[in-house]
């Protein structure tokens, strides 16, 4: 009997195809591996409760208030001349007044009446300055040099500048142009 070439060349392809499905089946079934088993241990304790929140503590105090924060004084600058030099008000509570005869600048504050001198500081962007002041009808007043370098100061401090006395409430000054105005009319 003869052999038939066609029979060898089907078996010869159905084997690999044999081959390849028997190696797929292999590789989804090794993934079908049961989890280790359990071993029998003691009866399991409760959790341990968690640990309690911390109550939030009070609010922390809030840091100390730079002078620079703190609100403006409510008011607007006007500057005019006048026969005897030339004059820049800061919403009625602060003067500056130029007598270019006298080559001073008088910083006059509003405040309350008193019968003994009293001390004003002037803080800038550059430091603080303490004068002592004399009372007059119109509040504390300081006469200070046209050269001196507080008024250089103000001028130029970064947006504002305080006037503080004690007792009265601390004024928070807007430095625009006026006060170098008065300045310059006086040197």
């Amino acid at each position: 009997m003869k052999a038939n070439p066609r029979s060898r060349a089907i078996v010869s392809r159905s084997l690999p195809l044999a081959a390849l499905t028997s190696s797929i089946a292999a590789m989804l079934l090794s993934g079908c591996v049961p989890p280790p088993p359990v071993s029998p241990t003691a009866p399991r304790s409760p959790a341990p409760a968690p640990a309690p929140r911390p109550r939030p503590s009070a609010p922390a105090a809030p840091p100390a208030s730079d002078w620079r924060d703190a609100p403006m004084t409510p008011g607007d600058w006007s500057y005019g001349a006048t026969a005897g030099g030339s004059v820049a008000s800061f919403g009625g509570v602060f003067t500056l007044r130029c007598a270019p005869q006298a080559g001073t600048i008088t910083l006059t504050r509003a405040a309350t009446p008193r019968s003994t001198p009293v001390s004003m500081t002037v803080t800038t962007s550059d430091g603080s300055r303490a004068f002592t002041g004399r009372i007059t009808s119109a509040g504390i007043e300081i006469a200070l040099p046209a050269r001196d370098k507080v008024l250089d100061s103000m001028a130029f401090s970064r947006g504002r500048f305080a006037i503080a006395a004690p007792g009265e409430t601390t004024l928070y000054i807007p430095s625009w142009t006026e006060v170098t105005r008065v300045i310059e009319d006086c040197r």
